[in-house]
């Protein structure tokens, strides 16, 4: 039996640990046991998830292995069926998924890792796994971008009561809100309702081979970065997105940060790692964290990411997201492209886009 090191599930228990344990599992086509373990049959040369809709093989023939790579090393092959089993599991994992995305926007606390897997009848390291999956992000994550963006929804109507907000958007006390609301906000709840009076930004604003550039920050993290022929033109639209914020031109050592970025523009295989205040709704946060997670050079399509995310219907969303994106470079939106490859639109034009492209599938050279 293959020895590779066995993740475990989240509640420290390992329930396929025993080859006893595994085939009960195969015996009853667990599909909580998926991801744990497969089986190869060495009559036929194949190996299968325990779920497999195959004809149940004999004991005596089975073998166990920790991972799929680990079965296709010791010389097995996929079922012919894998495919169909995959396309139907699929189908289970995003209607369990998106069942336990109502449920934690319904929930006036979020519930545990642990309820909501056991509602998704998985284990809570599957469940886990299989959520980021669908999602792009974890369970708390997505609770957190939910209320996130409930809040600044109820904040935003007119007479909105601070206190009721908070408890409107999922907080079962005070005291948890506030201590979550700057990172949430970048900003207290007054403030947030007030339109941002007392909010500081710093921005700087540069010159790079690409026209002028602007960035910004607030006390969470970059805010904006912003691309035009005119500076002007950036700070205006700066001041657009945060209309009664207080503006301050960036210090000295604000101008280092700023050439931080220009620098990544030019080359970017200096990489860019920077604290960022990223503000969006749950759809927007998911679709800018698939992004990020696009390496330099590589491009996807519009439809890729939608199915990245676990909304493969989703392409217009995701387009619209992608021109919502308020940190250029930062979060990669150049990075997509049409289903045959063409470049389509881009926020800042897309001469830009393509320089950025081509800039990233240049082989670095050694100084």
């Amino acid at each position: 039996m293959n020895t590779t090191k066995h993740l475990l599930p989240d509640n420290g228990t390992d329930e396929y640990a025993s080859e006893a344990q595994r085939w009960a599992a195969v015996q009853a086509r667990d599909v909580r046991a998926d991801g744990h373990f497969v089986y190869g049959v060495r009559t036929t040369g194949i190996y299968c998830r325990p779920s497999s809709s195959a004809r149940l093989p004999k004991r005596e023939n089975v073998e166990f292995f920790d991972t799929e790579q680990a079965a296709v090393a010791a010389g097995y092959r996929a079922s012919q069926r894998a495919s169909g089993d995959r396309t139907a599991m699929a189908r289970q994992h995003a209607a369990a998924i998106a069942k336990a995305c109502r449920m934690i926007e319904r929930a006036e606390t979020p519930p545990s890792l642990d309820e909501l897997a056991g509602e998704a009848g998985m284990s809570p390291f599957h469940f886990h796994r299989i959520f980021k999956a669908e999602t792009g992000l974890t369970p708390k994550g997505y609770a957190s971008a939910f209320r996130a963006n409930k809040l600044r929804q109820e904040l935003g109507q007119k007479g909105a009561k601070v206190t009721a907000a908070i408890y409107d958007a999922g907080f079962n006390s005070n005291s948890r809100f506030y201590a979550e609301a700057d990172h949430m906000l970048g900003m207290q709840a007054r403030e947030y309702r007030a339109g941002a009076p007392n909010m500081q930004i710093r921005f700087a604003v540069a010159q790079c081979s690409l026209g002028a550039i602007l960035v910004a920050q607030s006390q969470v993290g970059i805010c904006a970065i912003l691309m035009d022929d005119d500076p002007e033109q950036l700070v205006e639209d700066l001041q657009d997105q945060f209309p009664k914020a207080e503006l301050i031109g960036g210090d000295a050592d604000f101008e280092l940060l700023v050439a931080q970025v220009v620098g990544f523009i030019e080359a970017p295989s200096l990489g860019l790692n920077l604290p960022l205040d990223v503000q969006g709704t749950a759809f927007q946060e998911r679709v800018w964290q698939a992004l990020r997670e696009i390496p330099p050079g590589a491009t996807v399509s519009y439809a890729q990411v939608a199915a990245r995310i676990g909304q493969p219907k989703a392409v217009r969303a995701v387009a619209q997201a992608c021109g919502a994106n308020p940190l250029a470079v930062a979060i990669p939106c150049h990075r997509v492209v049409r289903r045959n490859g063409e470049l389509s639109g881009y926020r800042w034009g897309v001469d830009r886009k393509r320089e950025l492209l081509l800039r990233e599938a240049a082989p670095v050279t050694q100084p």
